[in-house]
């Protein structure tokens, strides 16, 4: 029975030596590394966490930037709308404006032709009458002195 429990006390001496150097080898290490990897995992996990922040918030600003840029698009679509409108309203205003000054022209020039027509016919209605005039009294007055007495006649005619 000695035998037994010499055995048994060696065997648990070496159980606790073999305790003693796994745990100082093997289990010291081992947890250290584990420490070491789950401190690493829970600040990736922490990082991780902060660059989705960062993520969303950076969404949240490009988000609001396109909504500004869309406004400044619209607003420079209406601004351009409104500069096409302006030029055509003034495009518009210089047609009609050029049309009055070639009216203006136009009637001008009528005007002008009118009074050379009229101041023709005055004169061939002058040499008419005196024609006639010198048929009726059968004679032939001199052309200075028909003339003279034509443009009397037309003057007293038109008043």
């Amino acid at each position: 029975m000695l035998d037994f429990s010499v055995t048994f006390v060696f065997t648990l001496i070496n159980i606790l030596v073999l305790f003693v150097i796994l745990r100082i080898v093997l289990f010291k290490p081992v947890t250290r590394f584990m420490e070491k990897r789950a401190r690493a995992v829970a600040a990736d996990i922490e990082e991780a966490k902060n660059e989705k922040a960062q993520a969303k918030s950076l969404l949240r600003n490009y988000e609001g930037r396109l909504k500004n840029a869309q406004a400044e698009a619209e607003a420079i679509i209406q601004g351009a709308r409104e500069e096409a409108r302006r030029q055509a309203e003034a495009i518009v205003a210089g047609g009609r404006a050029e049309a009055q000054d070639i009216l203006a022209n136009a009637r001008d020039q009528a005007q002008a032709e009118y009074r050379a027509a009229l101041a023709s016919f005055q004169a061939e209605a002058a040499g008419l009458v005196v024609r006639a005039a010198g048929r009726l009294l059968k004679q032939e007055l001199g052309s200075a002195d028909s003339r003279r007495h034509a443009e009397l006649i037309l003057r007293e005619l038109k008043n």
